[in-house]
């Protein structure tokens, strides 16, 4: 068994759990109790789950959609820094196996730029998660380039995680299974990715950082094709799209345990570029952990994928 760094491990603070709830309704009552107990517990529970699965460290994040989904931004932005006390609170009890990701409300681009600074020089946080949109605010919104030049100075990964569209797609209408988790979220996600790639953020900020989730939303397999018409429209950026894909964005495996897009994401990106998550408590963790150390990979890429490549993103020993 390959000793893994688990990007992508979800838990919930006291102030955000009524932002959480709401998008548990089509779940059982007794699967979101159960879901409810794993998010909150920070100790046994959750310190056997990484063991059995090989994982020596977590680095934890709020389960979305948190802060992105108040309208107040003064209170989101409160409660985003109330939640990263809290995290701090328990990364520091053991500080062996749980690093974290700070919580930002971008709703105010400045509050949020100051937020990761604390939470990144004071609280030893190793970068931050945003739940995709927040009310309709996309990264790309010219409003938050304070956040991003913060987060370039500051060298912070910032990891988008998957939320529900602004508007449910009409084309999913009558197939509730291809909503959500399926299909639609990974249509959202990299779209939103693909908004920061077009809208030239990565122009502006080339030591940007942002890393994807679910072997990058499916944006490897199409380089080709982003290169291609953008060409094809004038898109007006300094190189192609892939250039910035392949420089700024890294990809984990969360949720996605199969070769076949793993072999195209290393192909895509890059040895380095892709790194193992385990996306707990929403899948199950001990899959994620049997797919790193049996997918047929050689020994060096099996290591930096499990744990090497975060190590040295995320500054963790």
């Amino acid at each position: 068994m390959v000793q893994k760094i688990a990007l992508e491990e979800h838990f919930l603070s006291p102030g955000l759990v009524d932002y959480w709830r709401p998008t548990m309704t089509e779940v059982a009552a007794p699967a979101v109790e159960q879901l409810f107990q794993r998010l909150t517990d920070f100790g046994e529970q959750r310190l056997a789950v990484m063991d059995k699965a090989g994982i020596s460290r977590a680095v934890l994040a709020i389960a979305g959609p948190g802060v992105q989904a108040e309208r107040d931004a003064a209170k989101a932005t409160r409660l985003a820094a109330q939640s990263n006390d809290f995290l701090a609170a328990e990364m520091q009890k053991r500080p062996d196996r749980y690093a974290g990701f700070a919580h930002v409300a971008v709703q105010d681009a400045r509050a949020a730029a100051d937020e990761l600074e604390r939470c990144m020089r004071e609280l030893k946080f190793c970068g931050a998660m945003i739940n995709g949109h927040s009310n309709g605010l996309y990264l790309d919104d010219k409003s938050l380039a304070p956040f991003w030049e913060r987060a370039e100075a500051l060298n912070a990964a910032i990891y988008l995680h998957p939320t529900d569209p602004v508007v449910p797609a009409p084309v999913l209408d009558g197939l509730p299974a291809l909503r959500r988790a399926t299909w639609e979220w990974g249509f959202e996600t990299g779209s939103h990715a693909l908004r920061l790639v077009f809208a030239g953020v990565f122009d502006r900020h080339p030591k940007a950082r942002l890393i994807l989730g679910h072997m990058g939303e499916t944006l490897p397999y199409l380089l080709w094709r982003f290169d291609s018409r953008a060409k094809l429209y004038g898109v007006k950026l300094s190189a192609p799209p892939s250039h910035y894909i392949k420089r700024n964005i890294l990809v984990t495996v969360s949720g996605v345990f199969a070769a076949e897009p793993l072999y195209c994401a290393v192909s895509a990106l890059g040895r380095e570029r892709v790194m193992f998550a385990a996306d707990y408590p929403f899948e199950n963790a001990e899959e994620a952990g049997r797919f790193m150390d049996t997918v047929p990979l050689d020994a060096e890429l099996r290591s930096q994928i499990a744990t090497a490549n975060a190590a040295k993103l995320l500054g963790l020993a």
